[in-house]
């Protein structure tokens, strides 16, 4: 037995020099069969199992790793192993139970740490993990101190995007292509476009210097590590309306074939957004690449929402009725209170004509979600106007407490009214807005009553209606408040004037003495240069300097004014001297002394007459077989667009009068020049 154990030892310190070596050479695979052998001789190994976890985790098998940790359980307890069981959680994206697991462990080391900072990023709590990450900088001195400031970066460009939080200034110098991009994506975050495309541009050329000193690196696989960059800047693109530029960079990147599938799936969610209801084939086949497998671990929780609605818009725009109201209903189970999937099953209903329907399923979630209802009944609004209740939609605009009194929903709601000649409604909308905006001036100034310039711009605007719908009365109680706010204003005056002297002509007479005098009135314009100004209507002679026998001219009295030269009218071409012309040529034929109306029986006599079968010689010309063949309604191309120009046959309609003879060969002519060419 002894001599047994002795062997067995010394074949467990051969198999452990080979595992040894093995590791050294980053053979993993083999060393993973000598730590079977080990196990063999002894399966509680402590040493042995967490190797063989460490092999399995080196050549990616996660879920072998953690069925070995997950049946050792007794002996590899949370001390001995916790970063390797959480790592594989993590790599196999089980965040939560990764999360526990290191918060479980005894005694956070470095690498917990670091895994912790992952595991904090991919969950999306973003505060978290930066202080996580401040923490590691501050108590790390190893070579990965680059790789922390670049995960720091990419916290700050998340919360920027996607929390809308301003990101503080971390002072990391941008001496890499990633923390270039990081920073790029941040200043995206807060709309500051054109100094992320520069940024953008940084990294694009930081990343060619950087790649292309290894030799061993293709420009294909440049190229595929710059997609993600460029990406980025189709995005940019794309927010500046450069739809078709943008269009193009996404399109050059899917024909790389990029091995990560978040950024084809981002990629192809935005040229289906470009695409909208145009191109919907092309947006069926982008769509596939959104569902690709490990996409929604790749992508934050917003990316994916939007995704899922841009799948719902594209089904409603293919006809995809049933998909759908299956796809938004889904979201909505998600999202209660997110507006969109509503939105979707609303425009749905509506293209399917029932619009009833849609505003029911709007004024439900409105009354669910009072938070979000404004929009929702803005939506309804629409829905009642497309419908023609003009005044039911302003009732619910008029429902909308917190717009009521914005100058945008005021000029609305009149237009609306002023539509159905309803104007005591528009009346009725000014005053409760002004209303408002005294009340709350007076809460905001501690009783003072100084006026806003939107308050004062809605009495305007109220005056103005009422005056203009021969409302003077109650138009003269607004004008007397803009005046008294402002005693300089003559126009202001002037209306108050023109409104009394209808109602009160004492009144008028009274307030006109405040008007300014004619003298102060008076414009300081100079006439010479306004008439001969651009675009001026009339413009006055300039009279010329008059010498000599000029001025004499224009003093003396009785010269007779320089008769001007009257032209000869023109007389026709067939005009003859000796014949006189006829004194009612001036007249209509019908109304001439010698008319006698068209003579009937006229071609009577171009009919042969005789026996029957009989012709005459002027037959031959009536007989189609010896004329040209008639054009084409659409001559083809390359062929004659008339008659053939070898034929000297005018067209009947095309012949003049036989006191005109000589202009036959003229139109002959013509015709031939027009059978030259082809259309």
């Amino acid at each position: 037995k002894m001599a047994a154990a002795a062997g067995a030892a010394a074949a467990a310190a051969g198999l452990w020099s080979e595992v040894n070596r093995c590791g050294q050479n980053g053979d993993f695979a083999r060393a993973l069969k000598s730590v079977n052998k080990i196990l063999q001789i002894n399966k509680d190994d402590v040493t042995a199992l967490q190797c063989k976890v460490v092999c399995l985790i080196q050549n990616g098998n996660f879920k072998e790793a953690l069925g070995v940790i997950n049946t050792h359980a007794k002996v590899l307890t949370s001390d001995v192993i916790a970063f390797e069981k959480a790592y594989c959680e993590y790599r196999l994206n089980r965040i939560e139970s990764a999360l526990k697991t290191i918060q479980s462990a005894s005694q956070q080391t470095d690498k917990l740490k670091e895994l912790y900072g992952q595991v904090l990023y991919r969950l999306e709590r973003y505060d978290d993990c930066l202080a996580a990450y401040r923490d590691l900088i501050r108590n790390s001195q190893d070579e990965y101190e680059e790789e922390r400031k670049t995960n720091l970066s990419a916290v700050v460009a998340a919360q920027s995007t996607w929390e809308k939080v301003v990101p503080e200034d971390l002072g990391l110098r941008e001496a890499t292509y990633e923390l270039c991009y990081n920073s790029a994506c941040a200043l995206i975050g807060q709309g500051k476009l054109n100094e992320a495309m520069k940024k953008l541009q940084k990294a694009e050329e930081l990343c060619r210097q950087s790649l292309s000193e290894d030799s061993d690196v293709t420009e294909e696989d440049i190229e595929a590590e710059l997609a993600i960059i460029h990406g980025q800047m189709a995005y940019i693109m794309q927010l500046q309306g450069r739809t078709e530029d943008a269009l193009q960079l996404y399109n050059q990147i899917i024909k790389l074939k990029p091995t990560d599938v978040g950024l084809l799936a981002v990629i192809a969610n935005n040229i289906i957004t470009i695409n909208k209801d145009q191109n919907v084939f092309d947006s069926k086949k982008k769509v596939k690449l959104t569902n690709a497998e490990g996409v929604e671990h790749k992508l934050s929780k917003k990316q994916l929402q939007a995704i899922e609605f841009n799948k719902a818009l594209l089904a409603m725009y293919t006809n995809q009725a049933d998909q759908c109201r299956k796809l938004s209903a889904s979201l909505q189970s998600q999202s209660p209170e997110h507006l969109l999937p509503v939105l979707i099953q609303a425009a749905q209903l509506c293209r399917e004509k029932q619009h009833a329907k849609a505003v029911g399923l709007l004024q439900d979630f409105a009354d669910q979600h009072p938070a979000n209802a404004a929009e929702i009944k803005l939506t309804m609004a629409q829905l009642k106007i497309a419908q023609g209740s003009v005044t039911k939609a302003c009732m619910i605009l008029r429902s909308i407490e917190e717009l009521q009194h914005k100058p945008g929903m005021v000029s609305a709601l009149v237009t609306m009214y002023s539509h159905e000649e309803d104007i005591d409604s528009a009346i009725e909308v000014f005053t409760q807005a002004i209303q408002w905006y005294q009340q709350y001036q007076a809460s905001q100034t501690r009783g003072a009553n100084p006026k806003s310039p939107v308050h004062l711009s809605l009495i305007r605007e109220a005056a103005n209606f009422k005056l203009k719908h021969g409302r003077k009365k109650e138009a003269i109680s607004d004008l007397e408040e803009l005046w008294k706010q402002n005693p300089k204003d003559v126009h202001t005056l002037a209306q108050l004037i023109s409104a009394y002297s209808l109602v009160d002509p004492e009144k008028a007479k009274v307030l006109s003495k405040h008007l300014p005098s004619s003298d102060t009135m008076s414009l300081k314009v100079d006439v010479d240069a306004l008439e001969n100004s651009h675009g001026a209507t009339y413009v006055r002679k300039k009279a010329g300097k008059l010498t000599g026998d000029n001025q004499q001219k224009e003093q003396g009295q009785g010269e007779v004014k320089k008769k001007k030269k009257k032209k000869k009218g023109k007389l026709p071409k067939n005009y003859d001297p000796k014949v006189t012309p006829d004194p009612e040529r001036w007249l209509p034929m019908r109304e001439r002394s010698y008319y006698r109306g068209r003579k009937k029986g006229k071609k009577k006599d171009q009919v042969g007459k005789g026996t029957q079968g009989s012709t005459t010689t002027g037959s031959s010309e009536l007989d189609a077989s010896r004329t040209a063949s008639s054009p084409p309604t659409s001559p083809r191309p390359g062929s004659g667009a008339a008659v053939s120009a070898t034929s000297n046959v005018i067209p009947p309609r095309h012949q003049k009068p036989a006191g005109a003879p000589a202009t036959k060969k003229k139109q002959q002519q013509k015709k031939k020049k027009g059978a030259k060419g082809g259309w």
